[in-house]
């Protein structure tokens, strides 16, 4: 895995005070909120409208949950957050490994579990470190290589092929090498 250089914002989180880029930060959130709220009324409506369109909605996200599964990550590729939401309170949440910051992740957003206010922007961060220590590299075996040959064996393979060869430079050519017959014109 790759060093990544892990940010941190607003720390100490306990003692953080909100800006005014905040303030806007979680206006901006929840205006994008309640739009994208009104399309998917408007869509909704559509699809009770048209049941052929409802189904092939259906299967779609079916379609990208399995997908979503299949990306499942191990632990040791998941990074642990403490977060601050903009009601104050702070949280833990996770990310992929390879982000710097939660935010970054896609994290922007969040549920706070303590209130129940949706949608709450990040507006400070720390990291925890990953949910699992990567794996040890796999140790491959040392490689077997063949014996090294002693002189001895050396010199008995030299033998015998010197032998081979003055067999083979004793038989007739017409035996040695039976495709280079010439033809006789």
């Amino acid at each position: 895995m790759s060093e990544i250089e892990y940010r941190s914002s607003g720390v100490p989180l306990e003692s953080y005070e909100l800006t005014r880029k905040d303030h806007r930060s979680q206006k901006q959130s929840e205006e994008i909120s309640e739009q994208v709220r009104q399309q998917v009324d408007e869509d909704n409506a559509k699809c009770r409208a048209d049941p052929a369109m409802a189904e092939r909605r259906r299967q779609a996200f079916e379609n990208a949950a399995r997908l979503m599964q299949s990306f499942k990550k191990q632990d040791h590729e998941i990074m642990r957050w403490r977060v601050r939401l903009y009601c104050g309170h702070i949280i833990e949440t996770k990310a992929h490994y390879t982000y710097s910051d939660p935010v970054a992740a896609g994290a922007y957003s969040k549920r706070c579990p303590e209130c129940g206010r949706d949608g709450l922007t990040i507006v400070a961060f720390e990291p925890l470190g990953l949910c699992a220590e990567p794996p040890a590299p796999a140790v491959s075996p040392p490689s077997v290589l063949p014996k090294k040959p002693t002189r001895g064996e050396l010199e008995r393979r030299v033998k015998a092929l010197e032998e081979e060869n003055v067999r083979l430079r004793s038989q007739a050519p017409d035996e040695a090498a039976p495709h280079s017959r010439s033809k006789k014109s």
